[in-house]
């Protein structure tokens, strides 16, 4: 039976100036131009940033070309932005879960036609239909609206009856979609969730979850944790990272690694200091990784105890590929084994020599005894001619 390996190749371009992804434009077999409306917050982006009074629909437009020799078919998917564990806003839909504070959703807000056919060499048009919430509201929603080339299931099939393989480029082009009701400030917020033992690219971590409850992102985000012995202050692991940024309304788990160390079993605290929002005359003041001195506007001071258990240490720890066995145990039963082997040998020499002196003794016993019994005879014998 052939094996079928799929290979999904994303490259995915995100039209906004705050994230941009190279990518070659041959790649593609589709462009996409956002039609900027007039409600537009800042021309100058490529992205759509709208303001919009509660409860106003509108329709946007993306433009869709297509300049190859073939028909394209587009598909449209709509979703509210995440934040990933590398600390990245994701604007395209990912299958993570809405956080608990999101109370809008861009899917539940905004709607697309599920797939656009691009004729050879043509154009065509997308509506995209936004409705803003009619509760009034501080803050940004923010989403992406995602354009992905349909795949040809038929041609995959097609290409892998041949060499049991078939390889499936998937191409993507992302554009932001931002609406908010008005321009005033909102102060961000940094909360801390749960805090588990868990695994990334089947190495041992712990996950800190952290939250952003507030509609506006927190950008420029810098992180400092630290784990200790719950009760201790020696520092056993630690994780920073800087140039981060969180979409509103999400959160995301920030691992800290172990670097090859196993888990134990035990009571832990996570302490995080964190810095968002740089500005000249921010409050606060810190050294980046390259030694200057950056100026943030906010500051958080985060804490939480957790506990790893036994189950979850050993089965991390045998799932990990990075910490070294140790067979110390093996090798000290082979070693009490080889002695065991060792003392039977030794027994089995000491009982067959001995075994044999014995029988030697019996012989010369035997002998003895014929011996005497052939000189009685002798001795009956020489009385009996007298």
């Amino acid at each position: 039976m052939r094996k079928k390996l799929f290979v999904w190749t994303t490259a995915v371009i995100c039209l906004l100036g705050f994230l941009p992804i190279n990518a070659a434009a041959s790649e593609f077999k589709f462009a996409v131009i956002p039609v900027i409306p007039e409600n537009q917050i800042d021309e100058t982006k490529t992205y759509f940033d709208l303001k919009m009074n509660p409860g106003a629909e509108q329709d946007l437009e993306v433009q869709l070309r297509n300049d190859t020799e073939k028909e394209v078919i587009v598909e449209t998917g709509i979703s509210s932005a995440t934040t990933n564990l590398n600390g990245v806003v994701e604007y395209s839909p990912n299958g993570k879960k809405p956080d608990s504070s999101l109370k809008y959703n861009m899917a539940d807000l905004v709607a697309a036609p599920a797939e656009t056919k691009l004729p050879a060499k043509g154009e065509a048009t997308v509506k995209i239909h936004i409705t803003m919430p009619k509760e009034k509201f501080d803050g940004v929603l923010a989403g992406g609206i995602t354009f992905t080339e349909k795949q040809n299931d038929e041609k995959a099939a097609k290409d892998s009856s041949g060499s049991g393989m078939a390889i499936n480029n998937k191409y993507s082009y992302v554009v932001a979609l931002l609406a908010r009701q008005n321009e005033n400030d909102v102060t961000p917020e940094l909360l801390l969730n749960n805090v588990a033992a868990a695994q990334v690219n089947a190495r041992n971590v712990i996950n800190a979850n952290l939250q952003n409850p507030k509609a506006t992102y927190i950008n420029q985000l810098k992180l400092n944790a630290e784990i200790t012995k719950k009760g201790d202050s020696k520092v056993l692991y630690t994780a920073e990272g800087e140039g981060m940024q969180m979409a509103p309304n999400s959160n995301f788990d920030y691992p800290v690694p172990l670097n090859g160390k196993p888990l134990e079993a035990g009571d832990y605290h996570l302490k995080i200091v964190a810095y968002g929002g740089k500005s000249e005359d921010g409050t606060y003041k810190v050294k980046n990784a390259e030694g200057k001195e950056v100026a943030f506007k906010y500051k958080w001071e985060l804490g939480k105890d957790f506990t790893i258990s036994g189950a979850e240490a050993k089965k991390y720890n045998e799932q990990d590929v990075t910490i070294k066995k140790d067979n110390t145990w093996i090798y000290i039963l082979i070693g009490v084994l080889l002695l065991l082997l060792a003392l039977l040998l030794i027994f089995f020499f000491i009982r067959r020599k001995k075994k044999k002196e014995e029988e030697e003794e019996e012989e010369l016993r035997r002998k003895q005894a014929q011996a005497a019994k052939r000189r009685k005879k002798k001795k009956l014998a020489d009385k009996k001619e007298d």
